[in-house]
């Protein structure tokens, strides 16, 4: 299995509209991390606000459909990524057992209740912008399969869909500064997310406001301090994913040109072999949730090179060394995506199957 993902992150330093590298032991393997885990109350870590003892409940009746996954946001994209691979093998034998999982999660009555624990008062922060994102994600990818039971799930979901737009909508005009962290508060990686799931929809009224979000948060950032990244914590890179963030929403030649002010120190060419312009993140201790982070991070870093590679012009001398550094970032992490630790497990192997699903429709549309 090592040499099976170190292949296929050696794959990734093919032209950026390279076929996926994913293949079916691989996915397997994947899917299985998302079956142990997506109906799995415990351990478990809430985000939960209690305004009196009836409040102090179990997971599962807090919110019935996402209570595993040690947490709602890991839950929601671990149905993203069961759906992203039995639409991507529908003939492999972990696909009815991904279908079965998904047909107990997404029906009319747990949705239901999902949308019951988000319009409790004081809960106006749940879960945004990172889990709500991830929502959207798993609708666009629903809204992407062409297949009865999708439709059908798709259906389901849609109070919860139409729920979480509603509270991004909300919220991002009232958002002064953008959130710069590594972790699940930015706002770059989440509104990546959210304009595909706009863009898979149709919703212009929501890319109109993340273009002019977009605008206000980060059309004048000069010089990113990509050096003092990482943080010991981090599974998001800011400033790579405010660059992924904006080749969605520039042009071609608009993007090369911010990127130019922005990341001034991307090379001009491929360094030589055996060295990196951007060199992985340490990975100390993966039985520590959080000092696993990196593990993510360097998962993310690698699909947010490979992004901005593909939001350049095609004869952009950048593109090698973004593809070159993409490659090593997933040829540092794809090996430790084994479900040994659950810290990891229990989400990891969302981030590899959106890594090396990258060029699928709903993943970094580009504009």
């Amino acid at each position: 299995m090592r040499k099976l993902l170190v292949m296929a992150a050696i794959a990734l330093a093919t032209p950026v509209h390279a076929s996926p590298p994913l293949g079916p032991d691989a996915a397997a393997r994947f899917a299985q991390l998302a079956l142990d885990c997506v109906q799995r109350e415990y351990p478990n870590k809430i985000s939960h606000v209690l305004a009196s003892d009836a409040d102090a409940r179990a997971p599962r009746e807090l919110t019935p459909v996402f209570y595993g996954c040690f947490d709602w946001h890991s839950d929601v994209h671990a149905h993203w990524m069961l759906a992203r691979l039995a639409r991507t093998f529908p003939d492999a034998p972990f696909a009815p057992l991904a279908r079965a999982a998904l047909a107990r999660s997404l029906t009319p009555a747990g949705i239901a209740g999902e949308v019951a624990y988000l319009e409790v008062p004081g809960r106006a922060s749940f879960e945004r912008p990172y889990g709500l994102a991830w929502l959207l994600a798993l609708a666009a990818e629903l809204h992407t399969w062409d297949d009865p039971e999708a439709r059908q799930w798709s259906a389901a979901l849609a109070p919860l869909e139409q729920a979480a737009a509603a509270r991004l909508t909300a919220w991002l005009p009232k958002l002064a500064q953008p959130i710069r962290t590594g972790e699940h508060n930015q706002t770059a990686f989440s509104l990546g997310l959210v304009w595909d799931w706009a863009a898979t929809t149709r919703d212009a009224p929501m890319q109109a406001l993340l273009r002019e979000r977009a605008a206000k948060f980060y059309q004048r950032d000069r010089g990113c301090p990509l050096a003092y990244e990482p943080s010991g914590e981090d599974f998001l890179s800011p400033c790579l994913a405010e660059a992924d963030f904006m080749r969605r929403v520039l042009t071609p030649a608009e993007f090369s040109k911010w990127l130019t002010t922005f990341l001034p120190d991307i090379p001009r060419r491929a360094p030589r072999t055996g060295t990196n312009w951007l060199a992985p993140g340490l990975v100390t201790d993966r039985s520590d949730p959080k000092l696993a982070h990196i593990d993510g991070l360097n998962l993310s870093r690698a699909w947010m090179l490979r992004g901005m590679a593909r939001g350049l012009p095609a004869r952009d001398a950048r593109i090698a060394a973004l593809e070159q550094a993409s490659a090593a970032h997933a040829e540092a992490a794809l090996p430790a995506v084994t479900g040994e630790h659950y810290e990891g497990g229990h989400w990891l192997g969302t981030f590899a199957v959106y890594l090396l699903t990258a060029d699928s429709p709903v993943v970094g549309r580009p504009h």
